[in-house]
Parts: structure tokens; C-alpha cells; sequence
């Protein structure tokens, strides 16, 4: 089993920086694809970014690219989300998640964090 746990949540003025850190145990996940995703109130879970297990290949939502840098360390079994100029459309519960397929879809990973919070404010 996996278990996967976020950090790094908070609030945030719009053109801030936060930087979320997902830490890894249990069976062993540097094989499998790392994503981010988040989900707004009222709204369905979204694909963010993801990174291969090697860490050589990162996707990007449109929203994000250009402001959001994924990044894994397969040593230390954490994958984190830096993001940079927040904007307000950014709040949201974002998850960290595991799967051993690349997808943007979120029934493609099996390996779920409960998430943190991410508020931006205007």
C-alpha cells in the first residue's frame, strides 16, 4: 500500500508563491507517475501536472503552464508543485496522486493524498 500526505497549503495575495511537497510511504513509488490535481468547491477534480518516474518528461495543464514547476525526488519519495504568480482561479484543495499510467485523468491513479488547501486572494 501507498500512502501519500501534501504539505505546503495556505493562503496567498495573488502574484505570491507557495510550494507544495507530497511525501511518499509504503511501497515504493519512483516507478510510477506523479500528478497534482485540484478540485474548487462546486466543481470536478483537475488535472495540474505530472511527472514521469524518471522525472524527464513533466505535462502541464494550460492554466498552469508557465507558472507551475513539478518536480520529483526519487530518493527522498516526495514530488512537489511549485507555483508561482497565483491568481485568484488557483484556489482550490489540490491532491497529490500516484498511478503507473501517464494520464491526465484522475481514475488513472490509484494513490490518493486527502489534499491541502490553497486560497489566493485579489
Amino acid at each position: 500500500q501507498v500512502q501519500l500526505a501534501e504539505s505546503g497549503g495556505g493562503s496567498v495575495q495573488a502574484g505570491g508563491s507557495l510550494r507544495l511537497s507530497c511525501a511518499t510511504s509504503g511501497r515504493t513509488v519512483s516507478s510510477a507517475t506523479m500528478g497534482w490535481f485540484r478540485q474548487a468547491p462546486g466543481k470536478e477534480r483537475e488535472f495540474v501536472a505530472a511527472i514521469i518516474w524518471s522525472g524527464s518528461r513533466t505535462y502541464y495543464a494550460d492554466s498552469v503552464k508557465g507558472r507551475f514547476t513539478i518536480s520529483r525526488d526519487n530518493a527522498e519519495a516526495t514530488a512537489d508543485l511549485q507555483m508561482n504568480s497565483l491568481k485568484p482561479e488557483d484556489t482550490a484543495v489540490y491532491y497529490c496522486a500516484a498511478g503507473f499510467r501517464t494520464s491526465q485523468a484522475p481514475n488513472d491513479y490509484h494513490y490518493w493524498g486527502r489534499g491541502t488547501q490553497v486560497t489566493v486572494s485579489s
